[in-house]
């Protein structure tokens, strides 16, 4: 019981110091992976238990987080103002891929090339959680804060299917499916927005009915938004579409329904959502972390500080190239691109498909990239924050 009364415990310190440390270099993601790390390093992890732990929290993380970062969209925003997100959404996500491919091309010779693909779609979402301390702070102008929310939080659900088909080519060919992983993947793929459209504004209208008749509240519509994103996992995996495709599609479909009539998208989020979050980096450091860290090699320790010191900076520079975006906002926007949750749950959610030896490169080297992306993102985002606030105010 010693590793979970400390981890109890620290939660309860880490609650009453969490606002200070919200302005300081220190960011809640870095502050639980190096729990996490802390108690494998001691001893204190139970090895088959977390991992199955962690595989359970991953897909529970995905599913919520995909759903409701989707259905918390300002659909009024994106459409007046939808200029920088777009860009960066339709022509960042594949000049990142694109970037990421030649540069893993160049760095990782002894990869086949679908492998490289598959980490470079990998590296391509990103994470709202690392960058908070920036779409938090009032300093940075609120169409800023707006474009960088929206980009984050339709980026990682957009990337998904592109990890989809990456992981597809990648598969061993005796592992392939009936009809082949490019049928398989496409199927996925399809179903999956399919389902989720249809489940996310049929509850959607749904709500708002029982809304209308004063048949609910808050606390059952909180209930009732969980059960909807699980019937879009459930309802996409049983018809043959990708579960986390339709929990994805279905928020935003919810969303654009509901138009924030649902309060519970936003608290959970604020709240809940955060501890589901923090669970998550725990586990990642405890199990996965210290590995991975050890195996870091010289060239993919150079794939991942080009990834985020040069691909996404450019690829974001270039897709918002003929907009009003200055060029100090072109820089703030590639660099706050921080690599988090979604690429560690995309790499455990592909890695099983992939042969042995390149699941355990390919979620090392997914895992290296996230942590160092915790470090390098959660000790600039706040002071960068402030000072590109007092250049744009």
């Amino acid at each position: 019981m010693t590793p979970y009364l400390l981890i109890a415990a620290f939660l309860v310190l880490f609650s009453t110091v969490a606002k200070r440390l919200s302005s300081t270099i220190l960011t809640a993601p870095m502050v639980f992976l190096g729990l996490g790390v802390a108690l494998n390093l001691g001893g204190l992890v139970p090895e088959a238990a977390t991992e199955r732990a962690l595989h359970v929290m991953a897909e529970i993380t995905l599913i919520v987080l995909l759903f409701l970062d989707a259905a918390r969209v300002d659909h009024d925003g994106l459409k007046h103002h939808s200029a920088w997100p777009v860009r960066m959404l339709v022509i960042g996500i594949p000049l990142c891929f694109a970037f990421g491919w030649v540069a893993g091309w160049l760095l990782l010779p002894g990869w086949p090339l679908a492998m490289v693909a598959l980490i470079a779609a990998i590296l391509v979402p990103t994470d709202a959680a690392l960058g908070d301390a920036v779409i938090s702070n009032r300093d940075v102008p609120e169409r800023h804060r707006r474009a960088l929310t929206v980009e984050s939080g339709l980026n990682d659900g957009l990337a998904l299917p592109l990890v989809l088909m990456m992981a597809a080519f990648a598969a061993p060919a005796g592992a392939a499916p009936e009809g082949g992983w490019t049928i398989f993947a496409a199927r996925q793929v399809l179903l999956g927005p399919l389902v989720g459209v249809s489940i996310g504004a049929f509850g959607g209208l749904l709500l708002l009915k029982a809304q209308a008749a004063r048949a609910t509240d808050d606390v059952h519509e909180g209930i009732g938004t969980l059960a909807l994103a699980a019937c879009c996992y459930l309802a996409a995996g049983a018809v043959g579409g990708n579960g986390f495709v339709a929990a994805f599609t279905g928020g935003f479909a919810f969303g654009a329904v509901v138009r924030g009539a649902c309060a519970f998208v936003y608290e959970f989020t604020e709240s809940e959502g955060k501890l589901l979050s923090w669970g998550a980096f725990l586990l990642l450091g405890a199990v996965l972390v210290p590995e991975a860290a050890s195996s870091l090699t010289l060239p993919h320790l150079a794939l991942i500080l080009v990834s985020l010191f040069i691909l996404r900076p450019v690829a974001i520079w270039l897709s918002l190239t003929g907009t009003d975006a200055d060029p100090l906002t072109r820089g703030f926007f590639g660099w706050f691109g921080p690599r988090g949750l979604a690429t560690a749950l995309f790499a455990l959610l592909v890695v099983d498909d992939l042969q042995a030896d390149w699941a355990e490169a390919v979620l090392n080297l997914a895992i290296n990239a996230v942590w160092i992306s915790a470090l390098l993102h959660g000790m600039t985002a706040a002071p960068l924050a402030r000072w590109f606030g007092r250049q744009t105010g």
